[in-house]
């Protein structure tokens, strides 16, 4: 099949572990409309699959996790008068795309290699945890190119850096290298350059989090995200769906028993 028939997203389960990987890489997993549209169904099989407790997302190939838009179909988009985007991706294929599926209650591990420039950065910032390859490089170059992060990339990296620091990158689209991502807290680890070794990290992420209670896991991140914004006070009032089910679950009692008997806890995920 050629490469513009084939299907831009691989999406694989096993052992209560989804691996999504944008499979275009022969232009370094540019995302275009098709590709959002399909992520959409794996977002959504992601929610209700409960056997399912974490996601690995990652680009095809070694040299990018995504390169962002597809700036070629935009550019036709454009001669073909069709209007052009900002902020969000409402009313657009793929809606709503993972940065800004707000409920989406299972972990997301990106597994950064390369490049993850403009809309791919974003994926990456709209993920919970980010394990890089030691030769990956970030960017947001919307500025550059009479664009703007409208994937969240302006909200969420002003939330995750230091302000100025922050503008400095989003007004210059200067890139930022894996270390320097690292010393802001922007990744969780960086890869030795081994080979394996980004695999190897990433999978001890995910067997800790597999092994962890999925409810649990659920109603932290649930909670977590909910509160960012919010006064201390008003946090802790705040109803959490996901907590409520811990709450009342088979595992809430299951995980002090398994510690009272010295043996290993066995999830139901109910």
């Amino acid at each position: 099949m050629s490469a513009a028939g084939r299907s831009r997203v691989r999406y694989e389960k096993k052992d209560h572990l989804a691996h999504v990987t944008l499979d275009r890489p022969e232009v370094l997993n540019a995302m275009d409309l098709r590709m959002h549209e399909e992520l959409a169904g794996v977002w959504d099989d992601v929610e209700a699959d409960d056997d399912i407790r974490a996601v690995v997302l990652t680009g095809a190939g070694e040299r990018a996790f995504s390169v962002g838009q597809d700036l070629k179909e935009r550019s036709r988009l454009d001669g073909a008068g069709t209007p052009r985007t900002t902020f969000g991706s409402r009313g657009l294929p793929g809606w709503p795309r993972l940065t800004e599926r707000f409920t989406l209650s299972k972990p997301v591990v990106a597994r950064v290699n390369g490049y993850a420039l403009g809309g791919g950065f974003e994926l990456a910032l709209a993920c919970d945890l980010v394990i890089a390859s030691h030769d990956a490089v970030f960017a947001l170059p919307e500025a550059k190119l009479g664009l703007i992060p409208g994937a969240g990339g302006a909200f969420r990296l002003a939330r995750q850096l230091p302000l100025k620091t922050a503008m400095g990158y989003l007004l210059t689209g200067r890139s930022m290298d894996a270390a320097t991502a690292l010393h802001f807290g922007l990744v969780n680890e960086v890869a030795d350059d081994e080979e394996g070794d980004l695999d190897r990290r990433v999978a001890a992420w995910t067997d800790d989090l597999v092994r962890s209670a999925p409810l649990s896991v659920r109603a932290i991140k649930e909670s977590v995200m909910r509160s960012l914004d919010q006064p201390l006070e008003e946090a802790f009032a705040t109803r959490y769906v996901w907590e409520e089910r811990r709450m009342q679950s088979e595992d809430a009692v299951e995980g002090p028993r398994a510690f009272a008997e010295k043996r290993a806890p066995v999830w139901s995920g109910h």
